[in-house]
């Protein structure tokens, strides 16, 4: 497939850091430190995909789960269906990794303070690493994250380590969202990681749409371009129910 289709295919259907892992906040790269509510759900069917120059890899599609299980805490996973795509060989789909974890919140937002809390996130290597549906070891991000919200304005963001076979990256990504009305909200990111075997620093960047329909049905989406590393772009697109 040449370079210029596996662009519009990415684009066209949903970002992910290869081989269908996810680590993201939807619709964005970067996340935040607000659970769930305590008894409430988040279903998503979601696309999210990576485009580089010679290959395409991404969810077609990916179910993520969140429920609020305890004050605080939220409780996350994520299976999704890989489909990889690289010039000149056969395309491939199957299962990738699933992903899970936790999300806690330790402190809330105050009228100066903002919330911060932690969202641990292990990826089980359950996708065919010889097929380029999963990595093939298990994958760990631990970050700390940060939120504040003033009138229509939220920002949000922070950063972390991730952790995969042996080797350990640093990760940081900050947005900035507004919303409009009480049906739709957009925003912007600038996502950084910063391996630590001397690869390039990799920047990515996001503008992105939430449009709520009610309040039990919402539209996802986000794209935009990356620098300094193997990707090139990135996109996600999904709907969102909330129980």
């Amino acid at each position: 497939m040449k370079r210029g289709a596996m662009l519009i295919a990415a684009l066209g259907l949903g970002s992910v850091f290869g081989s269908g892992s996810v680590w993201a906040g939807p619709p964005y790269l970067t996340d935040d430190p607000e659970p769930v509510e305590l008894g409430h759900w988040e279903f998503y069917a979601a696309s999210q995909w990576s485009v580089d120059r010679n290959a395409a890899n991404g969810t077609s599609p990916h179910i993520e789960v969140n429920y609020g299980a305890l004050p605080e805490l939220q409780l996350h996973v994520i299976v999704p269906a890989v489909l990889a795509v690289a010039s000149g060989q056969p395309a491939h789909y199957g299962l990738g990794d699933i992903e899970l974890g936790a999300k806690y919140r330790f402190i809330d937002e105050g009228e100066r303070r903002p919330q911060v809390g932690t969202f641990p996130l292990v990826l089980v290597p359950t996708g065919s690493a010889a097929r380029g549906l999963g990595s093939g070891h298990v994958e760990a991000f631990v970050p700390i994250w940060l939120q504040k919200s003033v009138g229509r304005w939220t920002t949000y963001g922070g950063g972390g380590l991730r952790i995969a076979s042996g080797e350990r990256d640093g990760v940081a990504g900050w947005l900035l969202q507004r919303a409009f009305g009480e049906a739709a909200a957009v925003g912007a990111e600038a996502y950084v990681t910063i391996p630590t075997n001397g690869s390039s620093v990799e920047v990515r960047m996001n503008a992105g749409l939430v449009i709520d329909f009610s309040s039990l049905h919402h539209l996802l989406m986000s794209g935009g371009p990356a620098f300094g590393g193997e990707a090139r772009a990135q996109a996600y697109l999904a709907y969102q129910l909330t129980i």
